[in-house]
């Protein structure tokens, strides 16, 4: 059970605070998860020795403009090793950020599956993509929206997730969803809690 508590006594009644110190990792995961929402999702495409990894990631938000980054929190697998996004990314330096919309989610949640490092979620998926920078992963066909990053920096905290900061070199938008003031119209989805959510104007 999850102790609510406020000056060291249990509360009743609908105002609770929760002791993080008394909080396991796996219900601090689903309250954060349910509690700071939406999230972006970022569907990150890696590379290494010829095979595509593509992952989803919840944990991910911008953090400057100039320079242009943004941070995700990459995980470890259930072995300790590092997942494969943060393999690729420290070996390869390099990244191609996709997203979600509701033409893909079914897409995403299967990548979001672990597989042997050695096996593409771009094959084993049938997912289309194609290669519009050289120098980069190649890009989901479905997205509205891609960044390509290189590696930038990382920030160690204790615990098994590795804060991976990306520095975005281009951006591509597909035709007809940037107006001629700079503003996107990008049908993205994000996570709220275990499920995903559209946004929708208020």
């Amino acid at each position: 059970m999850i102790g609510f508590l406020l000056n060291g006594n249990h509360l009743k009644g609908e105002k609770m605070i929760l002791d993080y110190k008394d909080v396991n990792d796996l219900n601090r995961y689903k309250i954060m998860s349910g509690s700071i929402v939406p999230r972006p999702i970022a569907w990150i495409v890696t590379e290494d020795n010829g095979v595509l990894n593509a992952a989803p990631f919840s944990y991910f938000i911008p953090i400057s403009t100039n320079p242009a980054l943004v941070i995700v929190a990459i995980g470890r697998k259930e072995n300790e090793s590092p997942k494969d996004t943060l393999a690729n990314i420290l070996k390869t330096k390099k990244a191609t950020i996709c997203f979600p919309n509701k033409d893909n989610v079914d897409q995403v949640q299967k990548c979001a599956t672990q597989l042997p490092k050695d096996e593409s979620e771009i094959e084993k998926y049938e997912i289309e993509v194609k290669k519009e920078l050289e120098d980069y992963p190649p890009m989901i066909c479905s997205t509205q929206t891609a960044l390509f990053c290189e590696y930038y920096d990382t920030y160690k905290v204790d615990g098994d997730i590795t804060p991976v900061i990306l520095k975005i070199n281009y951006q591509y938008i597909e035709d007809g969803r940037i107006n001629e003031r700079n503003h996107t119209n990008i049908d993205s989805i994000g996570r709220s809690g275990v499920t995903f959510k559209a946004m929708v104007d208020l």
